[in-house]
C-alpha cells in the first residue's frame, strides 16, 4: 500500500473517529487528523496481536483501526482536557 496510502486511509479512519466520539477537545488540523488515525491503526494492531486476534505480521483492518483511534482520541481528551 505505502506511505501515500497509509496516509489517506490514516486521514480517513481520522475524521471517522472525531465524527463517532462526541466532545471536546479534538485534535484539530489535517496532520493531526491523519497522524490520529495512523496511531489508531497501530494501536489496534498492537491490541489485536496481543489479544490473539491478529497473527504477527497481521495489520488491523479499517473497522480496527476506526477503534484504535477512538481509543487514542479518548486519551487523547483526557491529557488535553482544560485545566
Amino acid at each position: 500500500m505505502g506511505i501515500l496510502g497509509a496516509i489517506i486511509i490514516g486521514f480517513i479512519v481520522g475524521i471517522i473517529a472525531k465524527l463517532i466520539t462526541p466532545g471536546d477537545p479534538k485534535p484539530r488540523g489535517f496532520i493531526l487528523t491523519t497522524v490520529l488515525g495512523i496511531v489508531g491503526a497501530l494501536v489496534a494492531t498492537w491490541l489485536g496481536q496481543a489479544i490473539g486476534w491478529y497473527q504477527p505480521g497481521e495489520a488491523a483492518g479499517f473497522i480496527g483501526a476506526v477503534i484504535g483511534s477512538v481509543i487514542v482520541l479518548l486519551i487523547w481528551r483526557q491529557l488535553a482536557r482544560p485545566r
